[in-house]
């Protein structure tokens, strides 16, 4: 494997107090811990760009050409760069956005045919990047590219050689899923533009406008524009404008652009606020000190320098998404497509909920509470807008992607954990009122049946996905029930503990499996489990039947008991697909059946634990985070997915993970590092000590908390916001059952 070395100085002091408000006073740059490289090869589709924690601007280098793997717009193997644009997917697998796309050149500039157009060679060698900064060297131009961010607004760098330069911006350019349906440049004046670009893709209807700074006057401006057909049919127009400079050697040229969804005066807003200066150095620094605030919420000492960098970066990763959508003055552009204000409150967008209600989100009830709370209000919002709570939505669109309603688990953790200002009867009503929309997405065929049924399909989804969509839903009904009883609300707490007993309903008994059953009750013929079908999302029937995370109890009764249960779960391990069965391209990672690299497995290691067996846990754990996350391009074993992936490392590297987000308990693995300190709001210190881990002592002998032997599999929410301190003692065999 390719090892990528990250140069990383640290040099540290005394150790103050280590709370969230007032972490201990290090000199540790946590920037430099961060390597964004990791992903950007295999299947991660990260990108390498530069943004603020959770900005609306994710600001990269696009290498050009369309396809799979290039879905972030960068893939590490290539040796192009087209442009850099604004906004990015953290490793979704779904092709959208480079917006706003900017390239520097130098006369004459290189410009092939087909989609890669403008473009220079550049190499890894003359290339860098920490959290919140990037720099490339554009070979063919001797151009050196810089680039920072705020939270609305990318900034860049350009130092030239003496020429004839130009920087083109490429408002027609579009790749994977997306198309360009209209776009505008104005010229304010020889230093500002603005202007929009509207797209059609995965979001619909998207809408960014940007407003641009120049640091010096530019000499001309060339403005090529071409009509944009549909179907014969003029829908609008593209543009491509080059702003010509004659330029000295060494000379630097800072662009600076601000983002809105809502209009270019919010654009403009959003510059004069956030980054009024043409002061590189400066938006750099800040965006560090942004960088360095957020990442010092979690405390690591000890262990492999390879290990500090992949959990600094796995944290990096968890907190790119959601992005910010709205404007400085609260505004944004809602899924109704009209504007609206947020009051007291920001608005946020890209929610990848089927994979990030299993672990981002709860990590972000201790590393981000505030934003937690913004983030449910965005969800109500949403709902009062659209009619249901969203499923995955970005850019003001909801894109139908994926399953559940998985944005009910958030409101509910967040409920429970006492976290957020919302209204908490109107959060219920949205949770509500999504699971009951009979005609979306199979929730009519689910409450009148108790399943969805594989031969029924809606207009939603183009996948069928009964089976997992069952199951997901029997989930997010117990989020409904629990949040309903906390809230007295007992007969609808009833109706829906009920509804989240349907999981039962897909099980057979005789394949011991769950498995697709038709609106006549009859399962699925010739039904093999090792297949990958319409009716289960991306994943076989070994992948989703542990998919019940809200009562592994039952789960063993159903199975028929512990025992039967243990194998089961040594054959998810241990069964290895036949040599020639190819498998499809969310299948990575694979332990046997067990695929890290999509999300419906990330708990299933966990669920030793609750028959009695943690040393699998421990090993298991173990093994995933020494084997499957690594410091290279290609040390993501699946798509990061806006960041689930980074977060399961995280909450696994700490030594415990959420198996049921809103259960407030998190079932103990095995830690990686000899100390953690998780640094909360509410000014405590949660601990993890484990002084004598390493790569072989991954088990297990005793634990401890505040002093006291422990006799749970599971730490709870209390106890982490109480404060308190984990000891484990570990071995390099399995120890005695603690619980």
């Amino acid at each position: 494997m390719k090892t990528l070395f990250v140069s990383v100085l640290v040099a540290l002091l005394a150790l103050g107090a280590c709370t969230s408000k007032q972490p201990s006073q290090t000199s540790i740059d946590y920037t430099q811990l961060v390597n964004p490289f990791i992903g950007t090869d295999f299947t991660g589709n990260t990108y390498p760009g530069a943004q603020t924690p959770f900005g609306m601007v994710q600001l990269s280098p696009d290498n050009g050409l369309a396809g799979w793997d290039r879905i972030s717009g960068y893939f590490y193997p290539d040796s192009t760069i087209a442009g850099f644009s604004h906004t990015h997917l953290s490793g979704t697998g779904a092709g959208d956005l480079y917006d706003i796309l900017f390239m520097p050149v130098t006369l004459p500039y290189k410009e092939a045919k087909g989609e890669l157009g403008i473009h220079s060679k550049f190499s890894h060698s003359d290339e860098e990047a920490s959290a919140g900064y990037y720099r490339v060297k554009l070979q063919d131009y001797n151009i050196n590219v810089e680039l920072t961010a705020t939270p609305r607004c990318g900034v860049q760098r350009y130092t030239f050689p003496k020429a004839e330069s130009m920087v083109i911006l490429n408002l027609k350019k579009a790749m994977n899923w997306d198309f360009t349906m209209d776009s505008h440049i104005e010229v304010v004046d020889s230093c500002n533009i603005r202007g929009y670009r509207f797209s059609e893709g995965w979001a619909r209807g998207q809408k960014v406008y940007f407003a641009t700074r120049f640091s010096r006057p530019f000499k001309s401006m060339e403005l090529d524009n071409a009509e944009i057909k549909l179907k014969g049919e003029k829908v609008g127009t593209s543009n491509i404008a080059r702003f010509m400079f004659d330029t000295a050697e060494g000379e630097q040229i800072t662009v600076v652009t601000a983002l809105s969804g809502v209009s270019v005066e919010g654009a403009v807003k959003n510059l004069n606020a956030e980054a009024p200066h043409n002061d590189f150095d400066k938006y750099l620094a800040e965006a560090k000190a942004d960088w360095n605030k957020q990442l010092q919420r979690i405390e690591i000492k000890g262990g492999a320098d390879d290990d500090r960098v992949n959990f600094y970066t796995a944290l990096y990763h968890s907190m790119i998404a959601p992005t910010i959508y709205s404007d400085v003055d609260g505004k944004y552009y809602g899924p109704d497509k009209q504007v609206h204000q947020a009051d007291g409150w920001v608005n946020y967008s890209t929610f990848s909920l089927w994979d990030t209600f299993r672990a981002a989100h709860p990590l972000f009830t201790y590393t981000e509470p505030e934003r937690v709370g913004d983030m449910v209000q965005s969800f109500i919002a949403f709902y009062e807008q659209n009619g249901r709570l969203p499923v995955w939505n970005f850019w003001g669109s909801e894109t139908d992607m994926m399953i559940g309603y998985h944005a009910v688990p958030v409101i509910v953790d967040a409920y429970l954990k006492g976290i957020g200002n919302f209204d908490p009867e109107k959060a219920l009503e949205a949770c509500v009122a999504t699971a009951n929309i009979d005609e979306y997405r199979g929730i009519g065929s689910y409450k009148k049946n108790g399943y969805i049924p594989y031969n029924v399909t809606d207009k939603y989804n183009s996948e069928n996905w009964s089976l997992s969509r069952t199951l997901e839903y029997a989930f997010d009904d117990f989020c409904i029930a629990e949040m309903a009883q906390k809230m007295g609300k007992t007969e609808l707490a009833n109706e829906f503990y009920k509804r989240s007993q349907n999981y039962r309903n897909v099980f057979n008994p005789a394949t011991g499996f769950m498995q697709p059953i038709d609106d006549k009750g009859v399962f699925q013929p010739n039904f093999n489990p090792d297949e990958y079908t319409a009716h289960i999302c991306e994943s076989n029937a070994w992948h989703y039947f542990w998919s019940v995370q809200h009562d592994i109890k039952g789960l063993v009764s159903l199975t028929g008991g512990q025992d039967k249960f243990v194998a089961k779960l040594d054959s998810m391990f241990t069964y290895i697909p036949a040599g020639n069965e190819e498998l499809p391209i969310f299948s990575t990672g694979m332990i046997g059946q067990y695929a890290h690299g999509n999300e419906p497995s990330h708990h299933v290691i966990y669920l030793y634990n609750k028959v009695r067996q943690p040393w699998k846990t421990q090993k298991y754990a173990a093994q995933v985070m020494h084997e499957l996350y690594f410091n290279a391009p290609a040390g993501l074993c699946g798509n990061e997915d806006c960041g689930q992936m980074s977060a399961w490392y995280v909450f696994s590297a700490m030594g415990f993970y959420p198996v049921n987000p809103v259960s407030g308990e998190y079932e103990i693995g095995t830690p990686l590092f000899p100390e953690m300190r998780l640094n909360l709001d509410n000014g405590k210190t949660f601990t993890v000590l484990a002084p004598n881990v390493s790569r072989e002592n991954i088990y297990i002998q005793s634990v401890k908390v505040n002093g006291k032997p422990y006799d749970k599999s599971y730490i709870t929410h209390q106890q982490i916001m109480d404060g308190a301190t984990v000891e484990f003692v570990m071995g390099n065999q399995p120890g005695e059952i603690w619980y």
